[in-house]
């Protein structure tokens, strides 16, 4: 399943947050959005996954999901949202208990998606007991657990520390490479950009528009092979953004 933005245009009173956004994301893609502090990247991403909807424009879901596909669209977010008197495996039993997933069809989705997230050892382990990296595995395979046509990461790696984010880097590559899910990621850190997007989108600061899309060719598996290009499409990325991340940062400080 595609999905296609068209002129989407927002504003919160009188402080407009984006301003005819156009964008493709087309199946079996990681598209990243980066943008300066402000500039509705989050609130975009709100839009795709229908928490709201913009004042002006549309988002279009293009084709079918899969046929046992349970939510479309599916968030991961930077807090995990776990419950904490729930196991692991609790956690990504509840999603599937609210479309009365239950017994056996329920226990193979879940020793399924354990598997594909190295979690099948932790099942009945509760989150105080995990490691923030664990935890975000496991919000991870709550997520594939409904079989989205795409999922929304707002920010999935920005609490962890640097060593963390890269060892989950790695964990989302390799899920990729073993079924190439599309998902729409919204982060403040470049160099998860280069290593995770098909493409890049760049926003301006606030309103936010389309700057720029930067496309990286490089297979997400062989990435770690070819760390002096991506150095480069990082400062690619950087020197487009700088002036209007200056720019948002005074915005910001004077608001």
């Amino acid at each position: 399943m595609d999905l296609q933005l068209e002129h989407i245009t927002h504003s919160y009173g009188d402080m407009k947050v984006l301003e005819d956004i156009n964008l493709n994301i087309h199946s079996g893609e990681i598209v990243c959005i980066v943008g300066p502090s402000g500039c509705g990247k989050s609130t975009l991403l709100r839009f795709i996954g229908g928490l709201e909807r913009p004042d002006h424009g549309h988002v279009l879901q293009m084709g079918t999901p899969p046929k046992d596909s349970l939510n479309p669209l599916t968030y991961i977010f930077q807090d995990f949202a776990l419950l904490p008197w729930r196991s692991v495996r609790g956690n990504i039993s509840l999603v599937l208990e609210d479309h009365g997933i239950k017994g056996k069809k329920a226990d193979a989705i879940i020793a399924d998606v354990l598997a594909r997230t190295n979690l099948a050892d932790f099942a009945k382990a509760l989150p105080r007991q995990l490691s923030g990296g664990m935890k975000q595995r496991v919000a991870i395979a709550r997520a594939l657990a409904v079989r989205p046509a795409v999922m929304l990461m707002d920010e999935p790696l920005s609490a962890l520390d640097s060593q963390t984010r890269e060892l989950l880097m790695d964990d989302l590559i390799e899920l990729w490479g073993r079924e190439h899910f599309t998902a729409c990621y919204v982060t403040h850190n470049l160099n998860e950009a280069v290593r995770l997007g098909h493409k890049i989108v760049v926003l301006s600061r606030r309103p936010g528009k389309v700057r720029d899309i930067v496309s990286i060719d490089i297979p997400l598996t062989e990435r770690k092979d070819h760390m002096a290009e991506l150095d480069e499409k990082q400062k690619q990325l950087w020197s487009i953004m700088r002036e209007e991340a200056l720019a948002a940062d005074k915005e910001l400080v004077n608001d």
